[in-house]
């Protein structure tokens, strides 16, 4: 119950999120954030998708427009 209470606040489902963990679907960019931001920072976007330019985006969201 607490895995897919999770994944309902990730905006998915348990079997997407197993699929992640096992390396057969790869984690699109708004569930990463979301992991991160459920998780309190434990799964770090990074990690989930190293391919994305986080850096860039994180530096862009403190520089006001």
């Amino acid at each position: 119950a607490d895995r897919a209470a999770f994944a309902e606040r990730c905006g998915t489902s348990f079997d997407y999120l197993r699929q992640i963990a096992y390396g057969e679907r790869t984690c699109r960019e708004s569930i990463a954030i979301n992991l991160e931001r459920e998780s309190l920072g434990a799964l770090r976007c990074e990690v989930l998708r190293p391919d994305v330019d986080w850096a860039y985006l994180r530096s862009s969201a403190s520089t006001p427009a």
